[in-house]
């Protein structure tokens, strides 16, 4: 169901006269204090914070962080970019 909801919200944004940027970012790790209200996913991130580094060589076009989607947010903002939707490689390039 939720991908059914996201994938419709998706298309009506995109259809705005508006410039939009969809990011799917795949794993996020949280930085500078951030956490889920979400019981499982702060587990989660106990779990697999002290296996970022891993996570990131092994699958480098599959994780990113909040800092980097923070600054991909304000770049594409203020400069634009390539492509309306971004996954995670792209999220990386556009937060340098």
């Amino acid at each position: 169901m939720w991908a059914r909801v996201k994938g419709a919200t998706e298309n009506a944004l995109l259809r705005l006269p508006l410039r939009v940027y969809l990011f799917r970012p795949g794993y996020i790790q949280p930085l500078h204090g951030i956490t889920s209200r979400t019981r499982w996913y702060r587990l989660m991130y106990v779990v697999t914070t002290p296996l970022y580094p891993v996570l990131k060589r092994l699958f480098p076009g599959q994780v990113t962080t909040t800092g980097q989607i923070g600054r991909a947010m304000v770049n594409l903002a203020r400069d634009g970019g390539p492509s309306r939707v971004l996954a995670p490689r792209d999220i990386n390039a556009a937060a340098v």
